[in-house]
């Protein structure tokens, strides 16, 4: 099920709520009902697949929300954060990530240093509702956008895969995180092999984008284990 899916259905359920509480007579606190189910309509519209402006949240390159942000969305930005942390406990003996090629590394959102793979790693932020935690530099971090269930643009993709691919040439390990594990792939490998036409490979379970650059050439795989979700 998507996003938008989810939190309409999460809307909804706020929107009857805050009526029940209206008509009996509990109308004060019914306004935080009818002002959060508010929001995550808002939410839902804009997580749709046809529509899809992640940048709505206002996170920033940084990995940081503003201040009108977190005041418009505070409910929702909360609820992502809870229901992260709490999805990892729950699932303690998941692997938090996993070394998808050498150097290259695909989890969840890293929330307590542990959660990191080991060398120190460079970090693609692939989430759109979860901040960058303090403990991972500003200089390794690349952020990506993207909604829940949402894949990232062809042109995210092209220049996050540039990105890692520099850093790997730093030798410098690579860690793609969305807000929980496995949620999709984006793998960087450099293949000599690869293509010199760019095309775009598309069918229910897996986008490929292949381009060769000047210098060398970088076969971009973005993959997932379900098609895009609608709605």
């Amino acid at each position: 099920m998507g996003i938008s899916k989810v939190i309409g259905i999460a809307g909804t359920s706020l929107l009857v709520t805050s009526v029940g509480l209206w008509k009996i007579g509990l109308r004060i606190v019914a306004v935080p009902f009818l002002a959060t189910s508010t929001i995550a309509y808002i939410i839902a519209v804009a997580s749709h697949n046809s529509i899809n402006i992640p940048w709505m949240l206002g996170k920033n390159s940084k990995g940081r929300f503003p201040i009108w942000s977190s005041v418009l969305f505070g409910p929702f930005l909360i609820l992502a954060r809870v229901y992260a942390t709490m999805k990892r406990h729950m699932r303690k003996k998941e692997a938090v990530y996993n070394m998808i090629t050498e150097g290259v590394y695909l989890g969840g959102w890293p929330f307590m240093l542990k959660h990191l793979p080991p060398g120190d790693p460079s970090v693609i932020d692939c989430t759109c509702e979860l901040p960058r935690s303090d403990f991972v530099p500003t200089n390794e971090y690349l952020c990506v956008p993207t909604w829940d269930t949402r894949a990232p643009t062809i042109s995210q993709i092209e220049f996050a895969a540039r990105w890692a691919c520099e850093k790997r040439a730093k030798g410098k390990p690579v860690y793609v995180h969305c807000a929980f594990e496995g949620v999709f792939l984006f793998v960087v490998d450099m293949d000599p092999n690869a293509e010199e036409d760019e095309q775009l490979v598309q069918d229910n379970h897996k986008w490929q984008f292949v381009r060769d650059y000047p210098r060398r050439r970088e076969r971009h795989i973005f993959s997932s284990s379900y098609p895009p979700a609608v709605g």
